[in-house]
């Protein structure tokens, strides 16, 4: 992609100084994100070139101005929140300029049942203000204290919550602010289906400044840890569990020993050889957790009253992709998988992973909602040999009907993405020269 080599200089002139940055260690350090979760992607990564230029506005109009100026030079635009995601959103292949939206953390309004907010504000400090009105967010990964609203729904898709409220796509976004990058960039405000083409896009089709999303009722959570025997008992347990519309949920996760044992902060209360089942649900219920855990030969060995809701570290800081962290400390040959198994036959599909891999996978299992519909998700802990290797174990598992989300592409094609097809004509429409992201979604200009 042919560039003006002058066109730094010229940024730093037409633009407010304060918001572009061109020295090398900002520009190192904000072209990066968590790729290195997986070795492939930090193989392929890790000597990648810096962004040319970091743009960090404070406000729409310097978006808008940045991504005019780009347009105008022919410059990559690379958008940022927090740097949590783990696909490589965040890094710049074609050089160019990094848009950092992080300042942009205003809370715009809360109202009853929604939220309306910048894309930079972080997720634990809307749930913090939203609590204290008697509402919370619905759903949020394991990075909720770091990561940001707009970078959560342009680079995430569920994590806690979702066994109660499903994805990103089912009805988590009410309405989303897009800058197009085109000569006079437009602001475009979506809604309804229409948000699809911006839900984990990597900034591909258009530049959220602007995000609503739903709040449901404060509700007093505890957090529990329950202990089973056998992995077959405690996935049949969160199948349960996850059916019983008597118990309000927000986390449901199965682990497979020893995952439990590299959880180093709970090494005191977590028994060893056994299951593990973290758990987030309302306080109030908890004899009936108990009693269901109970049902399956299982029962509660650690528990977080609501009163320590967030004063303390939690067991969900031990789920979704944070699991596949503390295996990584443990054991930094370990990665990871995410997978959808069958409703119908996860069990067995459960036997036949592990009398073909044994103690090369591990399993973790995250209990979702997704259309409506329960469903048995995976992070699997993989344990690392060769890429080959790796991709003899996706083989596989697709073979017996796993349906594999592959983490180690940056290729939204590729890491079984729907709708893309849609996203792609929606990147032709707001972004006519390819220069969002580029990279990232693969299909002919």
């Amino acid at each position: 992609m042919a560039m003006n080599i002058s066109w730094e200089k010229e940024i730093q002139e037409q633009l407010a100084k304060e918001i572009v940055f061109v020295d090398g260690e900002t520009r190192e350090k904000l072209s990066k994100d968590y790729y290195w979760y997986s070795p492939v992607l930090n193989r392929q990564l890790q000597h990648m070139k810096a962004a040319d230029v970091v743009a960090i506005p404070r406000n729409e109009t310097e978006v808008a101005e940045v991504l005019a100026f780009g347009y105008r030079h022919n410059i990559p635009v690379t958008v940022r929140g927090a740097g949590t995601g783990n696909y490589g959103q965040a890094v710049p292949l074609q050089g160019g300029i990094v848009l950092d939206l992080s300042l942009m953390d205003e809370i715009l309004e809360i109202g009853p049942g929604f939220a309306r907010l910048q894309c930079g504000v972080r997720l634990g400090v809307i749930d913090k203000k939203a609590r204290e009105v008697g509402q919370e967010i619905r759903i949020y990964p394991s990075t909720y204290v770091k990561a940001t609203v707009g970078g959560f729904v342009s680079g995430g898709s569920g994590g806690i919550g979702s066994i109660t409220h499903g994805n990103l796509w089912d009805g988590n976004v009410l309405e989303a602010v897009i800058y197009t990058m085109e000569e006079s960039p437009q602001r475009l405000v979506i809604q309804g289906r229409d948000l699809f083409d911006y839900i984990h896009n990597y900034g591909t089709t258009g530049i959220l400044t602007e995000v609503t999303i739903p709040l449901s009722p404060r509700t007093e959570w505890a957090q529990a840890i329950a202990n089973f025997d056998t992995f077959e008992q405690s996935m049949r347990f969160g199948e349960a569990l996850a059916r019983e519309e008597a118990i309000l949920k927000r986390l449901i996760a199965p682990m497979e020993w020893p995952i439990p044992s590299y959880f180093v902060p709970f090494a005191k209360v977590i028994k060893s050889g056994m299951a593990a089942v973290m758990l987030e649900i309302a306080e109030e219920t908890l004899p009936l957790v108990e009693a269901l855990a109970q049902s399956y030969g299982g029962h509660i060995g650690h528990l977080i009253e609501a009163k320590n809701y967030r004063k303390t570290i939690g067991v969900s800081d031990f789920t979704w992709n944070h699991t596949t962290l503390w295996a990584m400390k443990t054991d930094p040959s370990m990665t990871y998988l995410q997978a959808g198994f069958k409703l119908d036959s996860y069990l067995e599909q459960i036997r036949k992973i592990k009398d073909k891999y044994g103690e090369e996978v591990y399993l973790h299992f995250e209990w979702v909602r997704s259309g409506g519909e329960i469903s048995p998700n995976s992070l699997p802990i993989v344990r690392f040999e060769s890429e080959e290797r790796l991709y003899e174990i996706i083989q596989y598992c697709e073979s017996i009907g796993v349906k594999i989300f592959d983490p180690h592409t940056w290729v939204l094609d590729h890491g079984g993405r729907g709708e893309v097809g849609s996203m792609e004509r929606k990147k032709r429409e707001n972004d006519p020269r390819g220069l969002l992201n580029p990279g990232k979604i693969i299909y002919e200009m």
